[in-house]
């Protein structure tokens, strides 16, 4: 996935929400202005060429001093939301580094 493809999709509404990644964003207490504000602002943190559920990626984006990431796929030629959520410690010692803790390995997710 690239990140021009990812903001282009996100200007022309062209993007979705899993079930998932909703629960997740209400979790976290996040707004679906901060997620889109942290797509146009992010980079893409780690590539997953295939899942199983075809390409996504690991976007990292602030919305204001928030760090959020966001992991997005495909659903036909929209940008697919698969998850949401603020990294922290274990798993993530800042928001652009995995933790060393029994968790980091797993992801986030």
């Amino acid at each position: 996935m690239d990140i021009e493809e990812i903001r282009s999709k996100v200007r022309a509404n062209q993007y979705v929400y899993t079930l998932h990644a909703d629960v997740e964003r209400k979790v976290e207490g996040l707004t679906f202005a901060q997620i889109e504000e942290a797509l146009l602002n992010g980079e893409i943190l780690e590539q997953y060429p295939d899942t199983g559920r075809g390409e996504s990626c690991l976007v990292v984006g602030f919305a204001g001093a928030t760090p959020i990431h966001i992991v997005c796929g495909w659903r036909g030629d929209r940008v697919a939301i698969i998850t949401v959520y603020i990294p922290r410690p274990p798993k993530f010692t800042d928001p652009w580094t995995r933790g060393r803790g029994k968790d980091a390995t797993s992801g986030a997710m």
